[in-house]
């Protein structure tokens, strides 16, 4: 059965995402991966990462690679275990400035999956 996804407060959101977003606005990559499942992964640019090994590598690197601050724009809860979460990023990366979504499949508690994309 499809839901329609749903509005909620960002208070709302289970703790393994408030963890990772909690640990990428501190640009503290070991505290973001433990929201992660030990077999995740994760899409961004273009690229997956599998593993909480190469997921904590991945984080590292986009916290020095760049310097921005994100703006929380939106939360939806899209069924029981799927949530999107919209964030404005502005910073020194080329273009300065894009709207992406984060689109978390949980499991057992914790992110099995997170796609990030425009």
């Amino acid at each position: 059965m499809t839901q329609n996804p749903t509005s909620i407060d960002p208070a709302d959101l289970p703790e393994a995402i408030t963890r990772y977003l909690a640990g990428r606005a501190a640009k503290d990559a070991s505290a973001a991966a433990t929201a992660f499942a030990p077999h995740a992964t994760v899409t961004d640019d273009g690229q997956t990462y599998e593993g909480r090994e190469a997921i904590t590598r991945w984080l590292g690197q986009t916290d020095t690679e760049y310097s921005y601050t994100t703006t929380l724009t939106g939360v939806e809860r899209d069924a029981a275990d799927r949530y999107t979460v919209h964030q404005r990023l502005e910073g020194n990366f080329p273009g300065g400035k894009v709207d992406l979504r984060f689109r978390f499949t949980l499991a057992h508690g914790l992110i099995n999956d997170l796609s990030i994309a425009p």
